[in-house]
């Protein structure tokens, strides 16, 4: 679903972000990014997400992010650590308007929208303005957005942040179902604990390089993953 060959970022600055990354994501897979602050996971997730220009390749889903950019968007959902939304916009425009982008169909979007507002609790506040809302619900709202066309491959950096007990389970269920049906999911934490019980795969990024990777029985073995990563650290 996402095959990452030697990825590097360099900024204007001079700042080598990410060096020579080489990963892949299968469908099904739940695959934890991991590493300090600045490591380059940020930098990388904006790259498949087709924000930042980058050297080497990225394909999703069998396309290349460089050459078919629009096709790879179409069946790709990023979540950045902030989750910035028009606040003037009411919780439901706003996810209709985001469904109108991806061309979702009025019966599967009202669909959706219910199911999930319901799940996050949020049902009651899609008719208040984003401008209202707390930074809980803000990124409960644009989870939502994220999942209303069904992506393929879901994008997250720091998704639990700013969520409470219930959101973070409901999360983490919905993240288990889209990965049973053969989606993919790649994401960034800083909970290790999180990330060993709820990922197959885990990458740990240090100062723009992969010093490890493979699935978390592997990778883990008698250890925790804190320990793991501090090993490396």
């Amino acid at each position: 679903m996402l095959k990452i060959e030697n990825l590097t970022k360099v900024y204007s600055s001079g700042k080598r972000a990410v060096d020579g990354l080489s990963l892949e994501v299968a469908a099904g897979d739940i695959y934890g990014f991991i590493g300090r602050n600045g490591a380059g996971k940020t930098t990388t997730l904006k790259a498949v997400a087709g924000i930042h220009d980058f050297e080497g390749e990225i394909w999703v889903d069998g396309k290349s992010v460089r050459d078919e950019p629009v096709a790879c968007k179409a069946v790709t959902a990023y979540i950045p650590d902030q989750p910035d939304v028009y606040g003037f916009m009411k919780g439901g425009k706003f996810l209709n308007f985001v469904a109108d982008m991806y061309g979702v169909p009025l019966a599967e979007r009202r669909e959706r929208i219910d199911d999930y507002a319901a799940r996050f609790e949020l049902t009651g506040a899609l008719s208040s303005q984003v401008s209202t809302y707390s930074h809980g619900m803000r990124q409960k709202l644009v989870l939502i957005s994220a999942l209303i066309h069904k992506p393929k491959l879901l994008l997250l950096d720091e998704p639990f942040v700013g969520l409470d007990p219930t959101a973070a389970f409901k999360l983490k269920e919905i993240m288990r179902e889209m990965t049973a049906g053969g989606g993919a999911i790649f994401f960034s934490t800083h909970v290790l604990d999180v990330a060993q019980k709820l990922c197959n795969k885990v990458a740990i990024i240090r100062d723009g390089r992969l010093v490890l990777q493979g699935a978390i029985d592997d990778v883990v073995g008698s250890k925790s993953l804190e320990d793991v990563f501090f090993d490396v650290n």
